[in-house]
């Protein structure tokens, strides 16, 4: 069967000049749970197991699925106290299989996407994951990306602002279910930006993008095709807008299983990164403002993807997803209008 982004032959042998140790024939497989780039299974001819990301075969938006901002990424903190895949491979000849990619080591851990991945966790399990979820943030944070290689990466002023152009930007190109309320938001966060600080950022630091061992220790943080210098609260507050609780009003701005019986609430979470980081957390209600409008832009930017036929078929529901745009636009707006900023 035709797997969609791979070629296998040339990319195979690719594999075997450039990717050490690997042995040829090697069998590929789409890692289902990716909604942007494409992510899959490269088993050698020894049952080694490695991963290959690339970026979705259409639809590519500008700046977005930046396959050597990923690899950079990983590469630069490979030895720092983040966890992350060991970067193994860059291809950058778009020839060998229709696009950039990387190849890294598979981490064998559970993704804690939904509730059902969670299922086989212990009450204690699940609370060390909440835990190490925000103490692997805070080691992100913690790191000068000076010392790492990273500070010429990207400027350091104006992230939000800069975000708030781009998002922008693209949800207009990707269509979405109310642009004038999105543009409406979007102006109140723009006239209201709190003082920033400096710090590596993730971009969609979750439990859907970390791997956990069976005690809830972070394995590794996948998925940095968004990462850049700005400011770290960005991150900790789509952390904090993602992290459904018992008797939530506002849905998370993407599934997630921390409803679930075991893990800690937000507040501790934030307290815990704090005390971590030693940060002021103050100015964090309008980071969660800011991620819960910049979802919206994702989300329509992924269901156009799906819409075109250029992601693997994993269940995705765009009609439910349209609508999830609109209840999270509507939380953006109706939290910008908590703080005062129309």
């Amino acid at each position: 069967m035709e797997l969609r982004g791979i070629d296998p032959d040339p990319t195979e042998r690719w594999l075997r000049e450039n990717v050490p140790g690997l042995r040829a024939p090697v069998e590929f497989s789409l890692i289902s749970g990716g909604r942007s780039n494409l992510t899959y299974r490269v088993t050698d001819a020894d049952g080694v197991v490695r991963a290959l990301r690339r970026p979705p075969t259409g639809g590519v938006l500008s700046t977005a699925h930046d396959m050597s901002r990923e690899w950079r990424s990983i590469s630069a903190l490979h030895d720092t106290a983040v966890p992350v895949p060991e970067p193994l491979a860059y291809c950058a000849d778009a020839e060998v299989t229709g696009a950039e990619f990387y190849v890294m080591g598979f981490v064998d851990g559970t993704v804690l996407a939904d509730a059902a991945a969670v299922e086989a966790f212990s009450p204690q399990a699940r609370r060390r994951a909440g835990l190490a979820t925000v103490e692997c943030m805070a080691a992100l944070h913690t790191v000068d990306p000076d010392a790492v290689g990273l500070g010429g990466t990207a400027r350091r002023e104006g992230y939000v602002l800069r975000q708030l152009h781009r998002w922008q930007r693209q949800v207009h190109q990707s269509g979405a279910p109310d642009l004038a309320l999105l543009d409406a938001v979007h102006d109140a966060l723009a006239a209201n930006v709190p003082e920033q600080g400096t710090g590596i950022v993730h971009g969609d630091f979750r439990p859907g993008n970390l791997s956990y061992a069976p005690d809830g220790e972070v394995l590794a943080v996948f998925d940095w095709e968004l990462a850049t210098l700005g400011d770290p609260l960005a991150d900790l507050g789509w952390l904090v807008a993602s992290w459904a609780q018992p008797g939530d009003d506002a849905p998370a701005v993407t599934p997630g299983p921390t409803a679930e019986p075991g893990f800690p609430g937000r507040t501790e979470l934030v307290d815990r990164y704090a005390a971590l980081t030693g940060r002021d957390v103050s100015d964090l209600p309008y980071y969660v403002a800011f991620q819960r409008w910049r979802s919206c832009c994702i989300t329509a930017g992924v269901r156009a993807r799906y819409l075109a036929g250029v992601m693997g078929d994993d269940g995705y529901d765009a009609e439910d997803r349209a609508k999830d745009e609109l209840r999270q636009a509507r939380s953006a707006w109706q939290a910008v209008q908590d703080l005062g900023l129309v």
